[in-house]
């Protein structure tokens, strides 16, 4: 699909993976703690989640890790290009994704940002995002102390 940015918007291929990666790595969305691959693979592993690329041309602009725990939506590594921001990439990808969860009956889509990341919550609420007071529990089940 194509939306007015002149983004072509799809789901990740095997040959998109390295071109996502990086984009991912450009983009600062990446951490120590994720490995980009295995989250990919394991994003496309179920039907309950993937991930829409948008595409300008042959290059990936944008990306988004889209998925549903059968309550609720949830996006991961909302990325777009650097050197191309301002552009409508980053909200025709989340629309795409909001469209990803409508068609499977997911009526809420939640993200976590970091508290410090205070560029990024102005952009969720410009996309009409609201805050939610929550604590939020963490606990990696291979007994690794939790990360930032």
């Amino acid at each position: 699909m194509r939306d007015d940015t002149g983004l072509a918007i799809a789901e990740i291929t095997d040959a998109d993976i390295a071109d996502v990666i990086s984009l991912w790595q450009r983009s600062g969305s990446t951490r120590p703690w994720n490995d980009p691959t295995r989250d990919i693979a394991f994003a496309r592993e179920s039907d309950n989640s993937t991930i829409l690329i948008g595409r300008d041309g042959s290059a990936v602009m944008a990306s988004v890790m889209v998925g549903h725990d059968g309550h609720r939506g949830w996006v991961y590594y909302v990325a777009t290009d650097p050197d191309h921001r301002h552009k409508g990439y980053g909200r025709a990808t989340m629309q795409a994704a909001e469209d990803w969860l409508r068609q499977r009956g997911v009526e809420k889509l939640q993200l976590m940002v970091r508290a410090d990341n205070t560029q990024v919550q102005a952009y969720y609420e410009s996309l009409g995002f609201g805050e939610q007071k929550r604590v939020i529990y963490a606990k990696w089940l291979d007994g690794r102390p939790l990360t930032p």
